[in-house]
C-alpha cells in the first residue's frame, strides 16, 4: 500500500511540475479550447441540418430549390468552419506543447550538467540520454494526443448526448444502456493493454541496450570472432521483441474491433427501434437519420479516449523520470558564504590539510593526507592504480567534497569559492582529451566567441599544434568528428594544451596525459608541457616516470597516503618504493623495445618488401617533419 501512495504522490508532483511549465501558455490553451468548441459545434450541426432539410422541407412536400440551396450552403460553411478551426486548434496546441517540451528539455540539460561527479558515477549516461531525448518527446505526445483527445473527444461526447436528448429522449435512454457495457469492455482491456505495453517497451529497451553495448565493444567482438554468437543473441532479443510487439498489436486490434462491432450493433438496434417508431408515426424520419449518424459518432470519441491510455501511461512514466532528476540536488554546492576570487590575484598555492575522503561505498581512499604545494611549483604524483592520485585531483577540482580536513588555494577553502570561478582557476588535461564535433578553432576556445581567432592560433603555435593544423585541408576551420577520431592521441593532447594557453588557468593538472602516447608523441607533449606549465602551479599524475623526472618535487602515493617525496635523484637514492616503481617502468620500456625489434626481425625474415615499407613508414613518423604520428 505504501508503494501505491508513493507512486501517486510522485505522479502528483510530476503533474504539478508539468503544469508550472504550461502556465505561461494559458492564453494559448484557452484559444485551443475555443477552437475545439467551434469545430465540434460545426461538425455536429451537420447531421441536424440534414434532419431539418428532411423533416421541415422534403417530407412536407416543399420543392423550393432556393431553400435546399440555402441549407446546402450552410452545410458547406459548417464543413469549412470545422476544417479551419480544427487546423487552428492543432497548430495552437502543437505550438504550446513544443514550447513546453523545449523549455523542459533545456532546463533538464542545464540541471544534469550541474550535477556532481558522484551523480554520474551512479547514473548511466545512456539513461540520461533517454531522459533528455525520448522522455521529453513523450511529454509532447501528452499535449498533442492525450490532452487533445480528452478535450475534443470529451466535449464531443457531451454535445452528442445533448443533441440526442434534444431529438428523442426515449431513444437516447435506450442507447445509454450501452454505456455500462462500454465501460466493462474498456476496464477489462485496459489492464491487459497496459501489461502488453510494458512488456513491449521492456523488450525494446533490452534490444537497444544490447545493440549499444555491441557497437561500443565491436573491436573485442571481432578480435575474438564473436560475431555469430552476438548475432544469435541479437536474434533472440529481436524475436522476443517481435512477439511482444505483435501481442500488443493484436490486443489493440481486438479492442478496436470490439468497439466497432458494438457500434454496428448499436446502429442496428437504433435502426430497428427507430424504424418501428417512424412507421408508427411516433418520430419523423429526419430524426431517425440524425440519430443514427450521432450513434455512429458516439463510439468514435470513446474509442479515441481509450486508445490514449497507453500514451498517458507512457507520458506519466516519462514525467516521473524527468521530475525525479529535477528533484535530485547536486551533492557539491556553493556555500552560502562563497565569495568571488579575483583570478589575477591568485598565485596558485595549494594546501591539503589532514584530508580524509571516501566514495559512496564508505571505504576511505585517502587517509589524513597533508600536502603543501608552493605557487608555481611542478609536482609529480606517482603510485600504482588505486593509490588515490586521481581522487586527490578530484578533491582539488571539487568534483567531490572531503569528509574531513580541507583543500585550499591561496589559503581559501575551495568550498568557499564559487564552482564556476574555481573551475576557471584550474586547467585539467586528462588521459583521453575530449574533442567535440566542430572546427579546431571552436575546440580550442570551447565555442567561446569572445576568444579571438588570433588568440587561438597563437596558442596553437606556442604548443606546437600549428604544424599539424596547417597540414589539414581547411586549416583551423577543419571540422573534427566526435571525440576527434581523425586525430592521433598526441594530436588531441596538443589541442587540449592549446586550450590551457587560451584560458590561462592558474593551476594546471595533467592526469596521465602521456599514458597512451608513443615515444615521439611523448616528446612533443613534453615540449608543450614546458610551455603551458610556465608560471603555473602544475600537478602531473604520471604512469610513465619519465614524464615527471624533471619535476620540482615528486609525491609517491600508496593506499591513499604519501609514503615518499623528493626529487627524482633523492627518491632513487632512498632505494624505497619509488626506486621499485622506477625499475619496474624501465623493465617495461626495455621489454617493449625488444618486442618491437623482434617484430621487425620477423617481418625481415618473412616478407622483406613489407619490412622495408614498414621501416620507411616508421622513419617518416619519427622524423619531426614527417606525417602525423601514432594514428590509431
Amino acid at each position: 500500500m505504501a508503494k501505491t501512495v508513493d507512486y501517486n504522490a510522485s505522479n502528483k508532483v510530476a503533474y504539478k511540475g508539468l503544469m508550472s511549465y504550461a502556465k505561461p501558455h494559458t492564453k494559448t490553451f484557452l484559444a485551443v479550447f475555443g477552437c475545439i468548441i467551434v469545430a465540434i459545434t460545426a461538425d455536429l450541426l451537420q447531421p441536424y441540418l440534414v434532419k431539418v432539410a428532411i423533416d421541415d422541407h422534403l417530407m412536407k412536400g416543399d420543392k423550393s430549390a432556393s431553400t435546399l440551396l440555402v441549407i446546402a450552403g450552410i452545410y458547406l460553411l459548417l464543413s469549412v468552419c470545422g476544417f479551419v478551426f480544427t487546423y487552428l486548434q492543432n497548430n495552437f496546441l502543437q505550438n504550446a506543447g513544443q514550447s513546453i517540451v523545449a523549455a523542459i528539455r533545456k532546463q533538464l540539460f542545464r540541471h544534469i550538467t550541474r550535477q556532481s561527479m558522484s551523480y554520474f558515477d551512479r547514473v548511466p549516461s545512456g539513461s540520461l540520454i533517454t531522459h533528455v531525448s525520448s522522455d521529453t518527446e513523450t511529454l509532447n505526445s501528452f499535449f498533442s494526443q492525450v490532452l487533445l483527445s480528452v478535450l475534443r473527444d470529451g466535449l464531443t461526447l457531451v454535445f452528442i448526448i445533448a443533441l440526442m436528448f434534444h431529438l428523442d429522449v426515449r431513444l437516447t435512454l435506450y442507447c445509454l444502456i450501452l454505456i455500462p457495457i462500454i465501460a466493462l469492455i474498456a476496464i477489462s482491456f485496459r489492464s491487459y493493454m497496459r501489461m502488453t505495453y510494458q512488456i513491449t517497451r521492456t523488450n525494446l529497451s533490452r534490444l537497444v541496450a544490447f545493440v549499444a553495448e555491441n557497437l561500443s565493444g565491436m573491436r573485442i567482438i571481432q578480435v575474438f570472432h564473436q560475431e555469430k554468437e552476438q548475432q544469435r543473441q541479437f536474434d533472440d532479443r529481436n524475436q522476443t521483441y517481435f512477439k511482444s510487439n505483435m501481442r500488443e498489436i493484436r490486443t489493440n486490434v481486438l479492442f478496436n474491433r470490439s468497439f466497432d462491432m458494438l457500434g454496428n450493433l448499436s446502429v442496428a438496434f437504433v435502426t430497428w427501434l427507430g424504424g418501428n417508431a417512424v412507421l408508427g408515426h411516433m418520430i419523423p424520419f429526419g430524426v431517425l437519420f440524425a440519430f443514427i449518424t450521432y450513434i455512429r459518432q458516439f463510439f468514435q470519441p470513446i474509442n479515441s479516449i481509450t486508445q490514449q491510455w497507453n500514451t498517458l501511461q507512457s507520458a506519466t512514466v516519462s514525467m516521473n523520470r524527468i521530475w525525479s532528476i529535477f528533484e535530485t540536488n547536486p551533492e557539491v554546492q556553493d556555500a552560502k558564504g562563497a565569495r568571488e576570487v579575483d583570478a589575477s590575484q591568485v598565485r596558485g598555492k595549494i594546501d591539503f590539510d589532514r584530508v580524509k575522503f571516501a566514495y559512496s561505498d564508505g571505504v576511505p581512499v585517502i587517509h589524513h593526507l597533508d600536502l603543501h604545494v608552493k605557487a608555481g611549483e611542478m609536482i609529480g604524483i606517482v603510485g600504482t592504480t588505486g593509490a588515490g592520485k586521481s581522487s586527490l585531483i578530484s578533491l582539488l577540482c571539487r568534483f567531490y567534497d572531503v569528509q574531513q580536513g580541507s583543500v585550499s588555494i591561496d589559503g581559501t577553502d575551495v568550498r568557499n569559492i564559487p564552482q564556476h570561478t574555481l573551475h576557471r582557476l584550474i586547467g585539467l588535461v586528462q588521459q583521453e582529451p575530449y574533442l567535440y564535433s566542430g572546427s579546431i578553432i571552436d575546440n580550442v576556445r570551447l565555442f567561446d566567441e569572445t576568444i579571438s581567432r588570433e588568440r587561438v592560433m597563437k596558442a596553437c603555435r606556442m604548443v606546437g599544434a600549428d604544424t599539424l593544423v596547417m597540414r589539414m585541408k581547411d586549416g583551423y576551420d577543419t571540422v573534427l568528428s566526435e571525440r576527434g577520431s581523425g586525430l592521433s592521441a598526441g594530436e588531441r593532447q596538443l589541442i587540449s594544451f592549446a586550450r590551457i594557453i587560451v584560458f590561462q588557468p592558474k593551476i594546471l593538472i595533467l592526469d596521465e596525459a602521456t599514458a597512451n602516447l608513443d615515444s615521439h608523441s611523448e616528446q612533443l607533449i613534453q615540449r608543450a608541457l614546458a610551455v603551458v606549465s610556465e608560471g603555473r602551479t602544475t600537478l602531473v599524475i604520471a604512469h610513465r616516470l619519465s614524464t615527471i623526472m624533471n619535476a620540482d618535487r615528486i609525491i609517491v602515493m600508496r593506499q591513499g597516503e604519501i609514503v615518499e617525496e623528493g626529487t627524482h635523484r633523492q627518491l632513487l637514492a632512498l632505494g624505497g618504493y619509488y626506486e621499485e616503481l622506477y625499475r619496474h617502468s624501465q623493465g617495461e620500456h626495455e621489454e617493449h623495445e625488444e618486442l618491437e625489434l623482434d617484430e621487425l626481425e620477423d617481418f625481415d625474415d618473412d616478407e622483406p618488401s613489407t619490412a622495408n615499407a614498414s621501416a620507411g613508414g616508421i622513419a617518416a613518423a619519427a622524423s619531426p617533419g614527417g606525417g602525423c604520428s601514432s594514428r590509431r
